[in-house]
C-alpha cells in the first residue's frame, strides 16, 4: 500500500509539473486598444503573427477601442493574470491615470496594474498637414494660430491620447491655442486630415510616412531630439525654438499578477520575434525601426517616460473640449 501511495504521489507531482510546463496550452489574445491603422495595430499584428510560431499557439489580435485607448487598457488590467491576455500599448498607457485625476475622475486603471514584458518600438511624432495646405512651414502654422486663437483644428486618437498630448505640449510651448477634434484612434485621425475635416495632426512616422512620401501630406516639424533619418529635411521643434519633445512607443504588457515563469516565456517569445528578420522587414515596410528592450530595461524606460508625461500633463492641466 505505501508503494502505491508513493507511486500515486509521484504521478500527481509529475502531472502538476507537466501542467505548469504546458503554458501556453490554448490561444492567446493580444488587445490593441485602438482601431486598425494606428501605430499599435501596425506593430501589434506582425508581432502577434511571429509569436504564433514562437509560442506554438495562435495569438489573436482584438481591437478593443474607446476613450482614446483607455477602455482596452482597463480591460487587460482587469483580465485574469494567466498569461492569455496581452496588451499592445502605446505611451498613452501612462497618460490616462493622470488625466483622469486632473479631470476629477477615478482612474480606470493604475500603472501598477500592469507588468511590462518588452518595449518594441519608439518613434517621435511629426506635425503634418495636407500637401495642399496653406501652411508651408511651422512659422506659417504658428503665425496663423496666433492670429486666430482656437480656430485652427487638429485631429487626434482621442482625448488625452498620445497624439492629443503631443499637440498640446507643442501648443503650450508656442503659446498658441488650437481646437482639438478627437477620433477613436490614429487611423481615423489620419483619415480626417486627408479628408479635409481638420487642418493638422501629430502622427507617428509609421502612420504618416507613406502619405508624406506619396505627396499627400507635408511634415512641418518633429518632436524628436534630433532630425529623423527617414525625414532628414524636417527640423525638430527644438531647432525652431520650441521646448517640445514627445515619443510614441509601443510595448507589450500583461496583468501585474501574472506569474513570473509565464512572463519569462512571453519575454522570450517577444525577444525572438523582435530580433527576427521577418519582423524587422515588416517594420521597415512601414518605416518603423525596432527599438527592443527586455522587461527590466523597459520598466526603467517606462518609469522615466511616465514621470516626464506626468509633469507635462500637470503643466497642461484640464483641457476643455468644445
Amino acid at each position: 500500500m505505501p508503494r502505491i501511495l508513493v507511486s500515486l504521489l509521484i504521478a500527481f507531482c509529475a502531472a502538476g509539473a507537466s501542467a505548469q510546463e504546458a503554458y501556453p496550452s490554448k490561444p492567446l489574445t493580444m488587445v490593441v486598444p485602438f482601431p486598425p491603422g494606428g501605430v499599435a495595430d501596425i506593430v501589434g499584428r506582425p508581432l502577434a503573427a511571429g509569436m504564433n510560431h514562437a509560442l506554438k499557439q495562435p495569438v489573436v489580435v482584438i481591437n478593443r477601442t474607446g476613450a482614446g485607448g483607455a477602455v482596452g487598457m482597463a480591460s487587460v488590467a482587469r483580465a485574469a493574470a494567466d498569461g492569455y491576455t496581452l496588451l499592445m500599448s502605446l505611451s498613452s498607457i501612462s497618460i490616462f491615470p493622470v488625466s483622469d485625476r486632473i479631470n476629477g475622475k477615478p482612474p480606470a486603471y493604475e500603472l501598477k496594474d500592469f507588468a511590462p514584458v518588452a518595449l518594441v518600438t519608439a518613434d517621435p511624432t511629426v506635425l503634418v498637414v495636407r500637401a495642399d495646405s496653406r501652411y508651408k512651414t511651422l512659422k506659417d502654422f504658428v503665425d496663423a494660430a496666433q492670429a486666430n486663437p482656437g480656430k485652427i483644428n487638429y485631429s487626434s486618437s482621442g482625448v488625452y491620447g498620445t497624439l492629443h498630448v503631443a499637440m498640446e505640449i507643442f501648443a503650450n510651448a508656442a503659446g498658441i491655442r488650437l481646437f482639438h477634434v478627437p477620433y477613436q484612434g490614429g487611423g481615423p485621425a489620419v483619415t480626417a486630415l486627408l479628408g479635409g475635416q481638420v487642418e493638422a495632426l501629430a502622427s507617428g512616422p509609421a502612420a504618416a510616412i507613406g502619405q508624406i512620401k506619396g505627396g499627400k501630406m507635408r511634415a512641418l516639424a518633429s518632436w524628436s531630439d534630433k532630425r529623423l533619418q527617414l525625414l532628414p529635411e524636417i527640423p525638430t521643434f527644438r531647432e525652431l525654438g520650441y521646448d517640445a519633445e514627445f515619443y510614441i512607443w509601443s510595448g507589450v504588457f500583461v496583468p501585474a499578477a501574472t506569474p513570473a515563469p509565464i512572463v519569462a516565456k512571453l519575454r522570450d517569445a517577444v525577444r525572438e520575434v523582435a530580433n527576427s528578420a521577418e519582423f524587422k522587414s515588416a517594420m521597415e515596410k512601414v518605416e518603423t525601426p525596432v527599438h527592443y528592450l527586455d522587461a527590466p530595461d523597459f520598466k526603467r524606460y517606462w518609469e522615466r517616460d511616465a514621470a516626464r508625461l506626468k509633469l507635462a500633463l500637470e503643466k497642461i492641466g484640464k483641457v476643455e473640449e468644445k
